[in-house]
């Protein structure tokens, strides 16, 4: 059996676009030719023709105008690598509010986290090669981000570029786009399925569903349903290949060091890290003689906190609660409020970072000051994270309220009826045993007790764990019936009083 649920499809979008990113990539990798040796342009493509360029993005215009399907086929694994990308983000953010990264699948969380960052390296190589004005004004960016390291960022430099920028790039990226990721993702969704296969589905919780058993649909219904998903998967990447242009090469022309393109912008799913460099302060200091630029530095760092705090949560969250069991029933969102107040306060740092890649354009576009919108994007950098933490724990304990409410009284159905002693009250409608469990009948973990010494650590370890736990509701002791119990007749007036309003007296 296999749980049944909209949010479980995200991984197998992501699996379904790196089938297709394989089968393009290896389309294409027939026709193009990793070189930097200069050749002078006479293709179709009457603008660029006399132009001097390298063969790699004289290859891939002829791959673009010349091979029959090419431009198609290009268009097509670029959409599927963003969708690959756009995918497993998803399901990184589905296993974090639902609490799928417990026990016994941490190594899970860890797996799907080394795929976004496998797939981002591969996508970031991968947009090198064309060797087009837009990759060379990224690698420029690289270049000096890679350089602000101290004492060894020159020499990282040299061993990325093969010496100075912008050296024989290709030659390095190349085969780690073509060989060396290729295989790195499909070790790591080998190991992510074998440990799913291992650990078995997790599912939400409800009437019969327990850390022991899973209820859902068949093996032969999942793998129908799963062959759907794949041609969906490939027929929306089709269709976005064939009806939306992207990275026209042929409009940027080739790469210069010299040169920067006027108006480019990294790729969404790096924007954060553009985004962080445009709101670093200007600072510099000077320490043995060498100036460590700050304003480089930092975000760089900052960022790298970022992902490193991402990958560990799971161990961290863990500590904190004791929690030591195998959960295998995954959590609603609401009913975790401090949990789900740091992925929100996590995606709002991440979307300022994101938002502020784009300042000048949308200085451009709303005739703004771009200092003006750096401040603020500086103040909600600061700012956004904690509040976004805190209205958030307020709209889940809200939420909460709100089901256990339902759960208990039924829904209020707008009938206000009379009662024998001359008092009004309104009628509610009961829900059923699955619903009255979905609202307030889940699964709580309670913290583990700490005892012993009070060390400075163990203090903020209680104070932590308190955090987590002082604004998580109890489940309601009449909403865990047997799915075949029927729930109760009415929780509102009795009978009688039903009656009465129903005659209208």
């Amino acid at each position: 059996m296999f749980p049944d649920h909209w949010s479980l499809l995200f991984g197998q979008v992501a699996f379904y676009s790196f089938v297709v990113v394989m089968v393009t990539g290896v389309v294409l990798m027939v026709q193009y030719e990793p070189s930097i040796d200069h050749v002078v342009y006479d293709g179709p493509y009457a603008p660029l023709r006399g132009v001097s360029m390298s063969r790699a993005l004289d290859s891939t215009l002829a791959i673009s105008f010349e091979v029959r399907a090419g431009l198609l086929v290009r268009q097509v694994h670029h959409w599927a690598s963003l969708l690959m990308v756009a995918a497993i983000m998803l399901h990184l953010l589905r296993l974090f509010f639902t609490g799928g990264f417990r026990r016994p699948r941490r190594l899970n969380w860890l797996v799907v986290f080394g795929l976004l960052i496998a797939t981002l390296g591969a996508c970031l190589t991968g947009t090198a090669l064309p060797d087009d004005m837009l990759s060379g004004s990224s690698l420029a960016v690289t270049d000096g981000v890679v350089k602000s390291v101290p004492f060894v960022g020159s020499y990282l430099s040299a061993l990325l570029f093969g010496g100075e920028f912008p050296g024989n790039v290709i030659a390095r990226f190349y085969p780690l786009h073509v060989y060396v990721l290729p295989v790195v993702l499909v070790a790591l969704f080998i190991a992510l399925a074998a440990l799913a296969l291992k650990r078995g589905p997790a599912q939400f919780a409800g009437p019969g569903r327990t850390n022991d058993n899973v209820v859902g649909r068949p093996a032969i219904v999942a793998a129908v349903k799963g062959a759907g998903m794949f041609c969906f998967v490939v027929g929306v990447s089709l269709l976005m290949g064939a009806t939306a242009t992207i990275n026209p090469i042929w409009m940027y022309g080739p790469a210069d060091p010299a040169d920067a393109s006027a108006g480019i912008g990294p790729a969404w799913y790096l924007a954060f890290l553009d985004g962080a460099l445009r709101l670093a302060p200007g600072w510099e200091v000077v320490w043995w003689g060498r100036t460590i630029t700050l304003a480089v530095l930092l975000p760089v760092a900052v960022c790298t906190l970022f992902l490193v705090l991402v990958a560990v949560y799971p161990f961290i969250e863990g500590w904190i609660t004791g929690d030591q069991g195998d959960q295998n029933l995954l959590d609603r969102p609401r009913h975790n409020p401090t949990r789900t107040g740091i992925g929100v306060a996590g995606i709002v740092f991440y979307g300022v970072l994101w938002a502020a890649a784009g300042a000048d354009t949308m200085a451009v576009l709303f005739h703004l000051s771009v200092n003006s919108l750096i401040h603020l994007f500086q103040v909600l950098l600061i700012v956004g994270p904690p509040a976004a933490l805190v209205v958030t724990r307020r709209i889940c304990v809200g939420l909460q309220r709100r089901d256990l409410e339902i759960a208990v009284h039924g829904i209020e159905t707008g009938r206000v009826v009379r009662l024998p002693n001359g008092g009004y009250v309104e009628d509610h409608r009961p829900v059923d045993a699955y619903h009255r469990w979905r609202l307030a009948g889940f699964v709580r973990v309670e913290p583990a007790q700490l005892s012993g010494t009070k060390s400075p650590v163990r203090r903020l370890r209680v104070l932590l764990a308190t955090l987590f736990d002082q604004d998580r509701l109890a489940p309601s002791p009449g909403a865990h019936p047997s799915p075949l119990t029927p729930g109760p007749q009415t929780t509102g007036p009795s009978s009688e009083a039903r009656s009465l309003g129903g005659s209208g007296k």
